[in-house]
């Protein structure tokens, strides 16, 4: 089916960045380059890769690795599964278990919600544990849903065999599978994502601070996550918000806890400094209504289903363009929600979107009459093929 293209000039609501001069806003410098073995920085809420280096190799996750437990932990919680004041209790294998701790002790039940904190904020083995065999009824049965999460996700490069992140041949991910992780804690839950920016937590009298220093260092850090092993290096998955943008940093692989932030932190600074997220339309928005056959009405409302976001250039805005690609001949019946084209976005002659064109609305089958009239109609005009 041939396709009619209808050339429009995106409105933003930052009209303040109109008057910037397109040349200014296009003289960006390359992205750093750090002091570790892999790297990414995105948008978080466009997905958009802004710098990344070796984002694809196979890396030891380390204690990020409880960034999954915890968010399996807030799935069980939304769906009602688990509650934050029901009492787990606390075996010994979880009680044995190395590395760093929440320093539970065997026999006693806590609190599903001091285990989360015992798992974000003090990256405890015992608490990341306790919750596995809670969920799961053992930590290898919870691997197992920690894989099954892990893909369903998106994260098709990783594979876990345990709640804590303990090395282990086969358990590995990338720093692309990270960042897909940090954005679905951030945003499918958000009721739960304040606690990566808690500084510290005090369980059984002993008080631990956060491992992730940023939190101090930064302000627009609201977290997420720290690991370390010999075999991983330090690695640091980390959030920041400023008022235009969210970004993700994955740094694997550093040499220190000092370096891990460090390089994290020149991640942020470029992304903040030279990009922003655009809304270009809001959701349900009409951008088209192209004429409609065989229906029981004459036009149908064409939009986004969602708010369409894009990332670009600082001052960039007022010269993205869109296209909607749209069929040349439509016929009923359409339902709501239905694609009927594309929304293409363009800036300096690159394609940097294309999305969904949506019927907003349903136009059902027209009567026999109103089908007849427009098959003839049709058929003259030599649209029937």
């Amino acid at each position: 089916m041939t396709q009619t293209r209808i050339a429009l000039v995106l409105t933003f609501l930052l009209t303040a960045l109109l008057h910037v001069p397109a040349q200014a806003a296009r003289m960006i410098p390359a992205a750093p380059t750090l002091a570790a073995k892999s790297w990414l920085l995105i948008d978080a809420r466009t997905g958009h890769v802004i710098t990344e280096y070796n984002a694809d190799e196979r890396v030891a996750p380390a204690s990020l690795t409880k960034m999954l437990t915890s968010y399996i932990a807030s799935e069980q919680l939304k769906k009602g599964e688990l509650k934050m004041t029901d009492l787990v209790p606390i075996s010994e294998k979880a009680w044995r278990m190395g590395g760093s701790k929440m320093y539970v002790h065997v026999g006693h039940q806590v609190k599903v919600e001091d285990l989360l904190r015992g798992i974000i904020i003090q990256s405890g083995n015992d608490a990341s544990i306790a919750v596995a065999e809670h969920v799961a009824g053992s930590e290898d049965a919870f691997a197992d849903l920690m894989n099954k999460t892990a893909q369903s996700l998106g994260m098709k490069a990783s594979h876990f065999e345990n709640a804590t992140g303990w090395p282990s041949p086969n358990h590995y991910t990338t720093a692309r599978d990270l960042a897909i992780l940090a954005q679905a804690i951030v945003y499918n839950h958000p009721e739960d994502y304040a606690l990566y920016a808690e500084k510290e937590f005090t369980y059984n009298n002993i008080r631990q601070p956060n491992r992730n220093t940023l939190l101090w260092n930064d302000p627009s850090v609201d977290g997420i996550k720290t690991g370390h092993t010999e075999e991983a290096g330090y690695c640091l998955v980390s959030s920041a918000k400023s008022s235009d943008i969210r970004l993700i940093a994955v740094v694997m692989g550093t040499r220190s806890e000092k370096e891990r932030a460090a390089e994290s932190l020149k991640l942020i600074t470029y992304g903040f400094r030279f990009f922003e997220t655009a809304k270009s339309y809001s959701a349900q928005t009409v951008l088209a209504e192209p004429e409609i056959w065989m229906g029981n009405a004459n036009t149908v409302k064409l939009g986004s289903a969602e708010d369409l976001y894009i990332t670009i250039p600082r001052g960039a805005a007022k010269d993205v363009t869109a296209e909607l690609e749209v069929p040349e001949m439509l016929k009923a019946p359409v339902t709501a929600g239905q694609q009927i084209g594309t929304i293409k976005l363009t800036l300096d002659g690159e394609v940097i979107a294309n999305k969904p064109l949506v019927a907003l609305q349903a136009v059902e089958e027209g009567g026999i009459f109103t089908q007849v009239w427009h098959w003839l109609v049709l058929l003259v005009k030599g649209l029937l093929s």
